[in-house]
């Protein structure tokens, strides 16, 4: 069989609450959201009879194992707030998950931030291709790897 690169995609649900400052709307407030996340990596196959991941650019279970410790973790029930944000500067008790971002907390910076962090640890051998984040069943935010 001749050796082919492929996309591998596989989807991710998380729950985050986060509320984004000087919004116009209701958004403004702290409100939560069940993201779905979608991360597409490319590879060749592996063409080699006998070797336990034949067949394969990676496990699926490896693929979560690298998602889950890069985002999943760290954005699964949290709330993000922006840094020097009115609502930041309120005090939540130490056991909560609240994390202050850099950026308003939208989906189109949570999407940029997400890919840094599996930017920074794309397993040997793959290419980080495509990304999309959604915030609700139909709004999202996507990106992918220019050629």
């Amino acid at each position: 069989m001749k050796r082919r690169k492929l996309a591998l995609t596989k989807i991710f649900t998380f729950d985050t609450a986060h509320a984004l400052e000087n919004y116009p709307g209701k958004c403004r407030h702290i409100h939560g959201h069940t993201y779905k996340l979608y991360v597409t990596v490319k590879g060749e196959v592996l063409d080699q009879k006998g070797h336990p991941y034949d067949g394969m650019i990676i496990d699926f279970t490896d693929l979560k194992k690298w998602v889950g410790s890069a985002v999943i973790d760290r954005f699964d029930h949290a709330l993000l707030l922006q840094e020097g944000s009115t609502l930041a500067a309120l005090q939540f008790p130490e056991r909560e998950k609240i994390y202050l971002t850099r950026y308003q907390p939208s989906c189109e910076n949570m999407l940029m931030d997400i890919i840094e962090r599996l930017e920074e640890s794309v397993p040997a051998g793959l290419a980080l291709s495509k990304v999309k984040l959604y915030e609700t069943p139909t709004s999202y935010a996507e990106w992918e790897m220019e050629n």
